[in-house]
């Protein structure tokens, strides 16, 4: 294990007071920040100092700071969540720069995630995705017993892995085509695996694809920047199910 040390930085942050003004990157300087901080507990060390000097505080997101919600995220030196694989930003740790380093530091970009003050974006359009199709519809009453419906632990398996996505956006600030897929293929893949997402899964394929396509996210052209960047290693296979899922639908519904 590392021993804790000092680093000194130099940040260039992008300001934006809201989503109708004009942005530019600001540039920082931070000295002493211990390796032993997150990125966050970082961006907090600069906004306490930005607040005794009368300055405006950084706006971020963040909620959990355990890599599990999926509120936080940002572009740092061009990489959603920065440099480490699998990692959401509140789980980087500053022992993967050097001193002098300089970090340039972005908001997730793409048409659908309107920058909103800084670092914060809109990510309301992916709920939106949800919400047109991301579900089962049961009934109300006592939970039924989980071994009541056999399933294959190899389709289990597939089914937590595609559950794992946190849909912090980082596939679409990757893409360039600023594309859902991925986030998409694993909500979709998540239910059509399990028997109990069956009924439903030919409306549900259509419907999320509609609302993705209607909130402005690009297609996806196969350049697997998405898998590369997200925190949770969805793979892109999913999004090969998700194209199985559509076209079955698309003809048979």
């Amino acid at each position: 294990m590392q021993n804790s040390r000092n680093i000194n930085l130099t940040l260039k942050i992008w300001r934006q007071e809201n989503h109708a003004a004009a942005g530019s990157l600001q540039e920082y300087s931070l000295e002493g920040i211990s390796t032993d901080m997150s990125f966050l507990e970082m961006l907090d060390v600069l906004n306490e100092k930005l607040t005794l000097e009368g300055l405006d505080p950084v706006a971020f997101d963040h909620d959990c700071r355990e890599g599990i919600c999926g509120m936080c995220g940002a572009v740092v030196n061009g990489q959603p969540h920065g440099p480490e694989k699998e990692t959401t930003l509140c789980q980087l740790h500053m022992r993967h720069f050097k001193d002098g380093d300089q970090l340039v530091i972005e908001p997730f970009r793409a048409r659908a995630f309107r920058v909103e003050k800084d670092l914060v974006v809109d990510r309301s359009s992916l709920d939106t995705i949800i919400q047109a199709g991301g579900y089962v519809s049961v009934n109300t009453g006592g939970a039924p017993d989980a071994n009541a419906i056999p399933i294959a632990q190899k389709t289990a398996e597939q089914a937590m892995d595609a559950a794992a996505c946190i849909g912090c956006g980082a596939c679409v600030a990757s893409c360039p085509n600023a594309s859902a897929m991925l986030f998409v293929s694993a909500k979709v893949s998540q239910l059509a695996l399990l028997p109990q997402g069956h009924p439903e899964r030919q409306e549900r394929a259509l419907n999320m694809v509609k609302a993705m396509d209607q909130a402005g996210f690009g297609n996806c052209s196969n350049e697997r920047e998405c898998e590369a960047a997200c925190p949770k290693g969805i793979s892109i296979r999913n999004i090969a199910r998700l194209n199985r899922e559509f076209i079955k639908a698309a003809l048979f519904a």
